[in-house]
């Protein structure tokens, strides 16, 4: 029996270091484990980190292309009538030209005054300004304005004449043409 006994304490002890061993195995994926959750942390945390930092450079960038809008905007706006402006200058040197000139009969001034008419006139063109000039046509308020009616033979609401013409930018009236207009006798 006393063999039996010492097996016994063998089994005992074995079963003792088979129990630390697992318990020390269970300790290992645990640690494991916690390694690789710190280790997962950390990477979403640099995640987070870099998704932050996108956030705010995608803000950044969208307030500067806003910013540059506005400042292109304003631009336009300041500048939308250099061309215009700068034709309109040669046509302001012709007119101090003939200023200048001391001795000269009325036909040069009348020649010169239509030749600057002419250069006005092709700056208007170019720039799609047209002239409203509506003796003979119908009536219409869109584009004219009525400044008195006269009795005459015409149809009624035709415009009889223009005290002073109108003028459209790209189809779009800049000044209606004032006339007067016939009505019924």
């Amino acid at each position: 029996m006393q063999q039996q006994n010492p097996t016994n304490e063998e089994d005992t002890q074995t079963e003792t270091q088979e129990t630390q061993g697992l318990q020390n195995e269970q300790d290992l994926p645990e640690n494991g484990a916690a390694g690789s959750l710190d280790a997962r942390l950390g990477e979403l945390e640099t995640q987070l980190t870099e998704a932050k930092a996108a956030v705010l450079y995608v803000k950044a960038e969208g307030e500067n292309i806003r910013r540059r809008a506005t400042e292109d905007i304003e631009k336009a706006r300041k500048f939308a009538l250099e061309k215009f402006s700068n034709e309109l200058l040669a046509v302001k040197d012709s007119l101090d030209a003939a200023l200048l000139i001391e001795a000269t009969d009325v036909q040069s001034y009348k020649d010169g005054v239509e030749l600057t008419a002419k250069q006005l006139s092709s700056v208007f063109d170019k720039f799609n300004i047209a002239e409203l000039n509506p003796v003979g046509e119908k009536f219409d308020p869109n584009k004219h304005q009525a400044i008195s009616m006269l009795e005459s033979e015409k149809e009624p609401n035709t415009v009889l004449t223009v005290l002073q013409k109108g003028y459209t930018l790209n189809d779009r009236v800049l000044r209606p043409a004032l006339v007067t207009v016939a009505k019924a006798k």
